[in-house]
């Protein structure tokens, strides 16, 4: 009997134990990300190859929804925050027109990378229908999580948290 006619046997069952173990599989609740493309109000593109590397907070929000409203300056302060560990915002404006959203912008500023729905299909493969909407995309391209409604600053790290995102204890 050879070594190897031994040792491939054996490699096999290890193979096989570790994989029933979960422990050589991958993501086993995450899914990858859907393949988008966007395009920021002041003409930066991204898209699933571009983000590589990065944890994306994608916020689905409207100009009409009081809870996007309250959220905003702590979602654009995190994004500001986390930007230097690796976090990339988008905040998609989702069913309004340009100039409804830029008249909007001009009474309630923004300082996060906003996107309108005309210019991404992002709000079609995430099925936004209630606002706000948080996606985190993790460093690999796969959906870390979502949050469907306002649910505060600290629920809103503890997702970011899920996509790999460092984020101190004391990070108020």
């Amino acid at each position: 009997m050879s070594a190897r006619s031994i040792l491939l046997p054996g490699a096999l069952a290890c193979a096989l134990l570790l994989a029933a173990l979960g422990l050589v599989a991958g993501p086993k609740d995450k899914e990858p990300a859907p393949r988008f493309n966007a395009t920021t109000t002041v003409g930066e593109k991204f898209t699933n190859d571009s983000i590589k590397g990065k944890v994306v907070l994608l916020e689905f929000w409207t100009t009409w929804c009081g809870y996007c409203a309250d959220e905003a300056d702590f979602v654009d302060k995190i994004g500001h925050d986390f930007a230097g560990k690796g976090l990339l915002l988008l905040a998609i404006d989702v069913g309004e027109s340009k100039k409804t959203v830029k008249k909007y912008l001009e009474q309630h500023p923004r300082t996060c990378k906003i996107v309108y729905m005309e210019d991404t299909n992002l709000a079609a493969m995430y099925a936004a229908t209630v606002y706000p909407i948080y996606v985190v995309i993790d460093r690999d391209g796969y959906i870390a999580g979502t949050q469907r409604g306002a649910g505060g600053e600290e629920a809103l790290k503890r997702l970011l948290a899920r996509g790999g995102l460092e984020i101190p204890e004391d990070s108020e």
